[in-house]
């Protein structure tokens, strides 16, 4: 695996290696650095030095006006580096990373807040993936250059005000006419709908039912793309609604090979793995915040952490993120050998986002009072996690796709 040059000269500090600086280092009771090349820890030391040098102060203030971050900015930077579509091959103008290093670099952007990682999981899984596995080669060759410098970004339009968990029953349409096909509908819940210049677009196509993605750009007559405000959960993201009236989009826009409900599942897949990474981040800054407080926060005459209760909850926190660790790296794996099922990553997300919920509570239980400021980082995942646990699949829809794995048998949905 080559790795961008951006990274190696990020990578060095005074000649040495990042690790030995005072970078946050995180847990790893079970030595899983050591399951890692060489190759991947420099990839995830890099980005990590980076965050914390350029993005962690911006993201705090953004969370607070309810302001997304300048993704215009931060993708651009984030290209440079080469974190966007890791894992797609040289050739198309991107990094040609593999899997587990996709998942490293989620897992260091959700540490600083989840509308990163959702930026970069959307970007690489649910629109760069589509174009390249489903997509012509000169879609390829037009967008993925693109999206993976940053120069331009994507949304991924699935979800729908009516249908959420049920997609086989999305309700935009597709006509072909001719040459072109026009698409009537609208998308919510949609991250960087606001700002993105291309957004895959899912609609099942009226004369065969079949659900078919399209490439939508911004500016088409017919399309428009809204914000959504007053959220109490990703507040320094861009999420919004897309709404299509009559929408002409030509044939060369469709992606030909994406037929069918399986092929807009495949690239959820993709996200869902950049999740199960991230929530560990996010679960890794919240028993980092916790511990360092319990340490020099003194009631009764002695710091916090020396208590039986505080211990309790902090062994617990450590407990579930170093299995959560084991976890997303042998689904990495599993993802790099091209064996990774759809249970096996509806596994993993459901776990760890349920880790990650349980820690960022438990790490507020510890901070008391202050654990509502925003001088600390708790509160922000606590409220960010709620929409983790229900996008790209809710806790109870991957809890009966694992169902349905162990007993063959299906429960979505009842005949009535």
């Amino acid at each position: 695996m080559d790795i961008p040059k951006i990274f190696v000269m990020v990578g060095q500090s005074k000649n040495k290696i990042i690790g030995v600086t005072k970078m946050f280092r995180g847990i790893d009771f079970y030595e899983i650095d050591e399951l890692l090349t060489e190759e991947e820890r420099l990839i995830r030391n890099s980005v990590r030095e980076f965050l914390e040098k350029e993005v962690v102060p911006v993201v705090v203030e953004a969370w607070h006006r309810e302001e997304p971050i300048n993704f215009r900015e931060i993708g651009r930077n984030f290209g440079k580096i080469g974190m966007l579509g890791t894992f797609i091959p040289e050739e198309y103008g991107c990094p040609g990373m593999n899997y587990t290093s996709f998942g490293l670099i989620c897992q260091e952007v959700e540490r600083v807040d989840s509308a990163l990682r959702s930026f970069v999981a959307v970007t690489s899984g649910l629109v760069m993936f589509p174009i390249w596995k489903y997509g012509s080669e000169e879609q390829k060759r037009e967008y993925l250059p693109k999206l993976a410098k940053g120069e331009i970004i994507g949304c991924f339009g699935m979800t729908e005000p009516n249908v959420g968990s049920d997609p086989g029953s999305m309700e935009t349409t597709a006509r072909k006419e001719g040459n072109q096909w026009i698409l009537n509908g609208s998308k919510t819940w949609i991250s960087e709908a606001g700002i993105a210049d291309v957004a895959i677009i899912w609609a099942k196509d009226v004369s065969d039912g079949k659900i078919k993605g399209f490439i939508v750009e911004k500016g088409i007559k017919g399309f428009k793309q809204s914000k959504i405000t007053r959220k109490g959960s990703m507040r320094a993201g861009d999420v919004g609604e897309l709404y299509l009236k009559d929408c002409k989009i030509p044939e060369e826009n469709r992606l030909p090979k994406a037929v069918g409900l399986r092929t807009a599942l495949s690239c959820l897949d993709q996200a869902r793995f950049g999740i199960s990474w991230g929530a560990i981040g996010a679960a890794m800054d919240c028993y980092e915040t916790a511990l360092n407080y319990s340490k020099n926060r003194k009631q009764f005459g002695a710091p916090i952490a020396s208590y039986q209760l505080i211990q309790a909850k902090l062994v617990n926190m450590f407990t579930e993120i170093t299995k959560g660790q084991l976890v997303a790296w042998r689904l990495g794996r599993l993802m790099d050998e091209g064996k990774a099922t759809p249970e096996q990553i509806s596994f993993a997300k459901r776990d760890n986002v349920r880790l990650a919920r349980f820690c960022a509570k438990t790490a507020r239980e510890i901070l008391g009072a202050n654990g509502i400021s925003l001088d600390y980082s708790p509160i922000r995942h606590m409220a960010n996690i709620e929409s983790v646990y229900t996008y790209e699949g809710t806790d109870e829809i991957h809890t009966l796709i694992l169902g349905r794995h162990i007993t063959g048998i299906q429960a979505f949905k009842r005949e009535l």
